[in-house]
């Protein structure tokens, strides 16, 4: 059955008509004539035992928005009741206030709560069997433990078990917000290793096709042989930067249970290593800068991670220098026991002329050297442009 709005749980409306039941309970009681009366009040007018129980229940009404209010105003009740010679009526709502001041109230009021209830029923049972003079004087601590005590552990039992529950939804809200968080963090990582690759696949090969058509625009009087070869030049980067973007798209397109190009299929894109440099450095001496090439030590088996890296580096730090650069480079290679260290060198043009440069070349290169725990270093030397990496070649203990 659905309740109305009113009457769910936690509404105002649900307290109402709490309070209007517990009325309507003992007044079923009053009408029964169900009361303890004392001898010491034998003629007392029975409809005094009214307002004790409307005060009670008005406390009821109050256990939300006014807890410690509601625990006074049903104390007192209760006290006004117990003078007047005591009705069960009266008696049950003080229960349900005692409860709702452990649930609703605050830790402070239940502790006070359960020392005042067990401290009654102590006191009240050594005074009945001082009074009585044997152990059935225990009976005299029953009332209390059952009008006060029993209802106090009940709210603090319910109100643990509330508090645990709340515990635990909000330990679930702050795994799914750290869960959502770290599938941000993961989005953002990929987007920007995509965009690393984009940059050296398409922008490389662009910046050749960029500074051979603009050559090939702006010199008047070119003959045929110097137009094909800027042709032949424009055409091959421009067929390498396709090759690389179907490679790359197959990546992209591929099911995401596989490993991508590192797992070693042999059917699927092999990334570019650096065993490649002499086709790298045929390309950029093709678009028209000289380069200077030495080795020192030997290639072993580089993790693919730092042939990738090393190769990327490599291939930016020439575009710039062809970019920027008054035409020449110097690339040295290090292959050294820990780490394989590649450094550029080259002239920095004078004048303002070439290609306008956004700084996205270096930004990657300097991801790709902290994503290897490597070190990464450019900017200008003695009036030459130097880009320096030196990325780690042991393998990290896992």
């Amino acid at each position: 059955m659905r309740l109305p709005p009113w009457l769910r749980s936690g509404t105002r409306g649900r307290d109402l008509a709490l309070a209007g039941a517990s009325l309507a309970g003992g007044l079923v009681l009053f009408g029964l004539g169900i009361r303890w009366q004392t001898s010491w009040h034998p003629d007392l007018p029975e409809v005094l035992f009214l307002p004790p129980l409307l005060a009670a229940c008005v406390a009821i009404g109050l256990r939300r928005v006014a807890t410690r209010a509601s625990l006074l105003v049903g104390t007192v009740a209760v006290l006004a009741d117990l003078l007047l010679g005591t009705s069960l009526g009266t008696v049950l709502v003080y229960t349900q206030v005692l409860y709702d001041a452990c649930v609703y109230g605050s830790p402070r009021t239940w502790r006070w709560l359960l020392r005042i209830t067990v401290a009654l029923s102590v006191l009240a049972t050594a005074l009945g069997v001082l009074l009585v003079g044997s152990w059935r004087g225990v009976g005299f601590g029953t009332p209390i433990v059952l009008a006060a005590v029993v209802p106090v552990l009940t709210g603090i039992s319910v109100r643990q078990h509330r508090d645990q529950a709340a515990a635990e939804r909000a330990r679930a809200e702050q795994t799914a917000r750290l869960a959502e968080l770290d599938r941000r963090q993961a989005v953002a990582a990929e987007r920007a290793r995509m965009a690393r690759e984009l940059h050296d696949v398409i922008a490389n090969h662009l910046s050749a096709v960029a500074i051979h058509a603009t050559a090939a625009l702006s010199v008047p009087g070119l003959d045929r042989a110097q137009i094909d070869s800027a042709l032949r030049v424009i055409r091959e980067n421009s067929v390498q930067g396709l090759k690389e973007m179907r490679q790359m798209i197959g990546v992209l397109r591929a099911p995401a249970e596989s490993s991508g190009p590192d797992d070693g299929d042999p059917d699927g894109p092999v990334p570019p290593r650096l065993g490649e440099l002499d086709r790298l450095v045929e390309h950029a001496r093709a678009a028209g800068l000289v380069v200077r090439v030495s080795t020192t030590g030997t290639a072993d088996d580089l993790p693919v991670g730092v042939d990738l890296a090393a190769y990327r580096i490599v291939q930016e730090s020439l575009t710039n220098a062809l970019k920027h650069g008054s035409g020449e480079a110097e690339l040295d290679i290090a292959y050294r026991p820990a780490e394989v260290v590649v450094t550029v060198d080259n002239p920095v043009r004078t004048e303002r002329a070439g290609l306008p440069g956004a700084g996205a070349g270096l930004i990657g290169m300097r991801e790709r050297a902290a994503l290897l725990d490597g070190r990464f270093a450019a900017g200008p030397r003695a009036g030459r442009w130097r880009v320096r990496a030196a990325l780690p070649t042991a393998r990290q203990p896992s």
